[in-house]
C-alpha cells in the first residue's frame, strides 16, 4: 500500500451512484482515502483535463472511498461524465480535520449541497462514539435533496435526528438551513456547530453561533490548483485553505476579513460576493 500521500495513485471507478440529475458519487478502491479524517480532501486528476480538490465521501465497503461531484465547470463536468471502469488519479488526503472533543454530548451539523460530504464522515464518527447529532440538510428544491437515506442509516439507533429543508418548501421544512438553525439554537443547547457548504451560508452559521456563544467549525471550499501550499490560489486573508484548513474554528473565521465577503477566481482576482 502506498504511504506517500503526495504520490499520485491511479484508481478505477468501480461504481457510479446518481444522486440527482446533476450530482454523482464515484466509488473507488483506495485505502489511504478510506482512512481519511472528517474534513480532509483529495486532489482528483481527470486525465488530460484538470486536477480539482474533492472532499472524501464515506463508503461502507472496507478499503473503498468515494467523491461526490456536481456538474458545473470544466473539471467537474469531465469528472461527472466519467464511466464505470474509467481511471482517475488521486493525491492526498490533505488538510486538517473536524475536532470532536470528548466533552461534547450533543452537536449540530449544518450542510448544504455537496458540502455534506465531509460532514457525513463526521456524523459516522460521532455515531460510533455515541455523540448525539442533529443534522440539517438544505437544498433549493426536492429534486436537489440527496444523502438523506445514507444519513438516516448512519444515525440509526443513536438517538440523533435529521431535518431536511428546502427553499421552496417542496420537501421537508420550508426555509433555508440558516433559518432552521436559528430556531434550533433558540430551543435546544448544542456543544458545537459543524458546517460545510456555500460560503455565504457558512458565514451566516458563524454569525448565529457567535451570537449564541456556541463553538463552531467550518470546512471551507476555495479554488485550489496544487493542494500543498505552493500556488497560493486558495488564500483566505493570510491563511491557505489547503494547508491551514480546510477546517477553521469560529475564532479564526471571525478574524478573516475575506470570509463571507470575497473569493478568488482562477486568475487569482478577488471577487466580492453579491
Amino acid at each position: 500500500m502506498p504511504t506517500d500521500i503526495d504520490k499520485r495513485r491511479i484508481v478505477q471507478i468501480e461504481e457510479i451512484i446518481s444522486e440527482t440529475p446533476t450530482v454523482k458519487t464515484l466509488v473507488f478502491k483506495d485505502r489511504l482515502s478510506y482512512f481519511a479524517k472528517p474534513g480532509q480532501f483529495l486532489m482528483i486528476w481527470i486525465p488530460r483535463i484538470e486536477e480539482i480538490p474533492m472532499s472524501v465521501m464515506i463508503n461502507s465497503k472496507e478499503g473503498y472511498a468515494a467523491v461526490t461531484i456536481r456538474k458545473f465547470g470544466v473539471g467537474s463536468t469531465a469528472l461527472f461524465d466519467r464511466k464505470k471502469g474509467d481511471l482517475i488519479g488521486l493525491r492526498g488526503p490533505y488538510g486538517n480535520r473536524f475536532i470532536l472533543r470528548k466533552k461534547y454530548r450533543k452537536i449540530l451539523i449544518i450542510g448544504g449541497g455537496t458540502g455534506l460530504v465531509p460532514l457525513l464522515r463526521l456524523v459516522s464518527f460521532a455515531s460510533k462514539v455515541k455523540v448525539r447529532s442533529t443534522i440539517v440538510i438544505g437544498a433549493k428544491t426536492k429534486a436537489e435533496v440527496f444523502f438523506e437515506k445514507v444519513t438516516r442509516n448512519i444515525i440509526r439507533g443513536n438517538n440523533s435526528s435529521l431535518l431536511v429543508c428546502t427553499d421552496d418548501g417542496s420537501y421537508g421544512i420550508k426555509g433555508t438551513t440558516v433559518t432552521l438553525m436559528g430556531k434550533l439554537v433558540r430551543d435546544e443547547s448544542f456543544d458545537c456547530v459543524y458546517t460545510c457548504g456555500p460560503e455565504l451560508m457558512m458565514k451566516a452559521v458563524l454569525d448565529i453561533s457567535n451570537q449564541n456563544s456556541i463553538p463552531v467549525q467550518a470546512s471551507l471550499e476555495r479554488y485550489m490548483k496544487c493542494g500543498i501550499g505552493i500556488c497560493g490560489s486558495c488564500c483566505l486573508d493570510s491563511s491557505l485553505v489547503c494547508q491551514d484548513g480546510t477546517v477553521f474554528d469560529g475564532r479564526q473565521l471571525s478574524k478573516m476579513l475575506d470570509f463571507g465577503f470575497s473569493y478568488r477566481d482562477k486568475d487569482g482576482q478577488k471577487i466580492h460576493y453579491k
